[in-house]
């Protein structure tokens, strides 16, 4: 990582220059400008912060970083929203609106209608740190699978329609494993399909994530040492069926296993990443301190990652992470974050004194209080 230091020199600077919100969440209409290199949100609990950062995230992505739901970001009792956000982009300043009402949702840049919002995805990056995002080391495999397809389908167009094509395969596969157990045709040419086109895609997927996982595991490493004061020792291990043997292999030996069950058991959707620290299982041995080093380690390495491959460095939001850290972890991640790799940064806390006092008084900041 070390020769990355020097970002500015080499990478675009995208940032967001204002937002208008009108009916998302808690805001029935609020225009918000963002002018210094770091903006802090403050206020208290309830009073909004927090939208406020997804709403900029909304416009990255076209969804919501904390629910998987569109109607969760509709003001209550409303039927739709709008966000709008002026952003620079390739040093030219670009209006991203994106509305939703009754069930449909329209993205549109200067005023042009995207034909598929996939064509965003890659355009504008944003990386957050939020208070649950502990559940990516807590939890099951399946936010860690979400977690690595969201930087793959950031820096690949190919991995990301190969996984959207993976995923409606999967599911049709699925429905004729139910539908053979309760009407067995005994024809399975429907069956082979599904399997070549899962064998093809999965191969794609697993070959990418093992590329992905060599290039971001030093990148983490840096972080963690830094972060943690170098005491100890990380790894990620790539679990996947696909290290074994190839998928059309396991979906040719798995069938009968298959049929009973009425779902495809193996293949590269159920791949896991296992966290380690001192060769031992980091979710079931590390503290809580190391837990939290780790995972701001994984976040800086996921924005580090996005700066190589997109050429340009995301917004970092930061949502009510002071309030969580301890004086040391703190200051590191503040040495981090003031570096020369990173850009734009929009960060919540209930208090303002307590932000303007981390970063120090010759630090630039803008406050905006609601």
């Amino acid at each position: 990582m070390r020769k990355y230091k020097n970002f500015r020199s080499f990478f675009r600077l995208n940032t967001i220059k204002n937002i208008t919100l009108v009916q998302f969440r808690n805001y029935s209409s609020g225009t918000f400008s963002f002018t210094a290199p770091v903006t802090c949100i403050t206020g208290p609990n309830g009073s909004g912060k927090t939208n406020l950062l997804d709403a900029v995230y909304y416009l990255c992505y076209s969804k919501s970083y904390f629910s998987a739901y569109q109607q969760n970001s509709v003001q209550m009792g409303m039927d739709g929203f709008r966000v709008e956000g002026l952003f620079t982009h390739e040093g030219r300043d670009e209006l991203i609106s994106c509305k939703w009402k009754q069930g449909k949702k329209e993205l549109f840049t200067n005023g042009t209608l995207y034909e598929k919002f996939t064509d965003h995805i890659g355009k504008y990056a944003a990386v957050i740190i939020a208070p649950d995002d502990m559940e990516l080391i807590n939890e099951g495999s399946e936010l860690r699978r979400k977690w690595v397809d969201s930087i793959l389908s950031q820096t690949d167009r190919e991995y990301l329609e190969r996984l959207m094509h993976y995923q409606r395969v999967l599911l049709q596969r699925n429905a004729w494993l139910k539908l053979q157990s309760i009407n067995p045709s005994g024809d399975y040419t429907e069956l082979e399909y599904y399997n070549a086109q899962l064998a093809g895609d999965g191969t794609y997927i697993y070959e990418q994530r093992s590329i992905f996982i060599a290039r971001f595991l030093p990148l983490l490493s840096d972080f963690y040492h830094q972060l943690s004061g170098g005491k100890e020792v990380i790894a990620v291990t790539y679990e996947t069926d696909m290290a074994k043997k190839p998928m059309a292999q396991w979906l040719e030996e798995n069938l009968q296993h298959d049929l009973r069950l009425q779902r495809t058991l193996r293949g590269i959707h159920k791949d896991d990443w296992d966290f380690e620290l001192n060769e031992s299982s980091l979710k079931s041995f590390a503290s809580q301190g190391q837990k939290k080093s780790f995972l701001f380690a994984l976040k800086l390495a996921q924005y580090t990652y996005l700066s190589i491959e997109q050429k340009h460095l995301p917004i970092l939001l930061l949502d009510d992470i002071f309030e969580k850290l301890d004086q040391q972890r703190m200051e590191a991640l503040l040495r981090i974050i003031r570096g020369t790799g990173f850009g734009q940064v929009l960060l919540t806390d209930t208090h303002a004194e307590r932000v303007r006092a981390a970063f120090g008084e010759q630090e630039e900041i803008e406050f905006i209080r609601l």
